[in-house]
């Protein structure tokens, strides 16, 4: 498998229907890339323990079998829509892959 994270700190002012509609976006639409074999979008939690970091806002993961099907996944027209559409909240963008 290939995991795909990405945390998003959106802008100051951004408002929680924006933040919610990125969530329900990546809910409904990403999986229909044929390559995405699993989505989670959600809210970041705040935890008193010191090693959890829950600065950022919005917190994506998405599961393909391999590095291949990330790669289609990038260029494809529903993962190139998220960002045109979300792209003007997002104050950073931090990206994690793992296999």
């Amino acid at each position: 498998m290939f995991i795909h994270v990405v945390l998003f700190w959106c802008k100051s002012g951004t408002s929680n229907e924006a933040k919610q509609a990125m969530i329900d976006y990546a809910h409904k639409q990403m999986p229909a890339i044929p390559s995405v074999r699993h989505v989670w979008a959600g809210k970041a939690v705040a935890s008193a323990r010191d090693v959890v970091d829950s600065s950022y806002d919005i917190g994506l993961c998405v599961v393909f079998d391999d590095q291949a099907g990330h790669d289609q996944y990038q260029p494809h027209p529903v993962h190139e829509k998220f960002v045109q559409l979300f792209k003007s909240h997002w104050d950073r963008v931090r990206v994690f892959d793992y296999k």
